[in-house]
């Protein structure tokens, strides 16, 4: 069952060239099993095809924390059709990350999450024309503020495209604020990197911003560009892909909102 996803990279393939390189990938596999189910194991809750379990590429048990979101990675493999497409199942994809990467090696994601805060996409602003300037005013100052307010860093906010440096502090107080449990955390890697803003992500996973606004926020300028030049239908073909990445990383956190309290199921095998 693995191999299913083994050519399936455990980032968010979203460029042209990963698109190409899905495109170059073997065959679809016929569908092999009739049920997709849920069971209670020592790794969590086990999604099971036919009773067996399905494993990750790395030979780990594909099992989450908790039964729903168990549940709704089960129900991605209820719904193929004739073929499997891993194309069509993104909460497998980014299970099969968390499993086999960021329960492992945390720290990595943790600080790639926290070098976003540094050249955030909500804090580099248009100086024209007044219109862009006002849109962005409204999907992304209430994120700043929030994060002065709630999480206490003091963000600054630039019309020039030079790099702008955060304040320590700011940055400090923000790479606080990014989820320990390792589903949430890759959850919040994935919308970071989707959205090219971890202020974004961390609104999503602190219940500050629904993903549809976070989504409208990450394409702000890019939907104002269209409604001057039109539309372009191979973006917004990618787009559609990395919309359902954002909603699969957005189910987790909305399934998971205790795991920080407490330590993930996650185990080695």
């Amino acid at each position: 069952m693995p191999d299913i996803f083994r050519d399936i990279e455990a980032g968010n393939p979203t460029e042209p060239t990963d698109a190409a390189r899905r495109n170059m990938r073997p065959a679809l596999r016929r569908r092999f099993y009739e049920q997709a189910t849920v069971a209670e194991t020592q790794d969590g809750y086990s999604v099971l095809l036919d009773g067996r379990m399905i494993r990750s590429p790395a030979r780990r048990p594909l099992a989450a924390p908790v039964r729903p979101l168990a549940e709704a990675i089960a129900a991605e493999w209820q719904n193929q059709g004739e073929m499997v497409d891993p194309g069509t199942m993104p909460l497998t994809r980014l299970a099969n990350s968390v499993i086999d990467g960021v329960a492992f090696a945390p720290d990595p994601v943790r600080a790639e999450i926290a070098k976003y805060l540094g050249s955030d996409l909500v804090f580099y602003r248009a100086g024209f024309p007044e219109p862009l300037v006002q849109r962005q005013a409204v999907h992304w100052d209430p994120m700043v503020a929030w994060a002065r307010d709630g999480l206490g860093a003091r963000f600054v906010l630039s019309t020039a495209i030079v790099h702008v440096r955060q304040p320590d502090h700011a940055l400090t107080a923000a790479a606080a604020a990014i989820p320990k449990d390792p589903w949430r955390l890759g959850a919040v890697h994935s919308i970071t990197t989707l959205t090219g803003s971890a202020l974004i992500a961390l609104a999503v996973a602190h219940g500050r911003l629904s993903v549809d606004a976070a989504w409208a926020a990450a394409h702000v300028d890019e939907d104002w560009n269209m409604e001057q030049w039109g539309r372009d239908e191979l973006a917004l073909e990618r787009r559609s892909f990395r919309r359902a990445e954002m909603d699969a990383a957005a189910t987790v956190l909305a399934l998971t909102q205790e795991a920080e309290a407490g330590s993930s199921p996650v185990r080695s095998r």
